[in-house]
């Protein structure tokens, strides 16, 4: 938290550093604010290296330590949740499957399915297509 805290503060006090001298300078209230933002944002990158990764580490090391202790939580709803819709979708892709009859070796598939698909009339080779050709 201390590293935190740390980088917050010195971004803040460079960032109103920089506003106060464009401010001397006559640059405008807004437009400094923006520049100072862009100027310290900058300076941080660069120069702030060590500061930024102990803060990220301790960052990262605190939410390690959230993940570790709900790592065991269990929701029993979306566990049963979860197996009912996967055996739901394990039935619908049963029910929209192909059939193949042994008969005459044909395929029927389910309504969905491609096979329901009107069929288009033969071309007669001696007809102009639609396209011209």
């Amino acid at each position: 938290m201390r590293e935190m805290v740390l980088f917050a503060v010195i971004r803040l006090v460079l960032w109103a550093g920089i506003w106060w001298v464009l401010t001397l300078f006559d640059v405008g209230v807004m437009l400094a604010g923006v520049l100072a933002a862009l100027i310290a944002m900058l300076i941080s990158i660069l120069f702030l290296n060590r500061v930024r990764d102990a803060a990220a580490m301790r960052w990262k090391a605190a939410d390690d330590r959230r993940r570790e202790r709900h790592a065991d939580d269990v929701d029993e709803d979306a566990e049963a949740e979860d197996s009912f819709l996967d055996a739901e979708a394990a039935a619908a892709d049963g029910a929209h499957g192909t059939d193949v009859t042994e008969e005459s070796g044909s395929t029927t598939a389910s309504p969905a399915g491609p096979g329901q698909l009107p069929e288009l009339p033969a071309e007669d080779p001696a007809s102009p297509s639609a396209d011209g050709r």
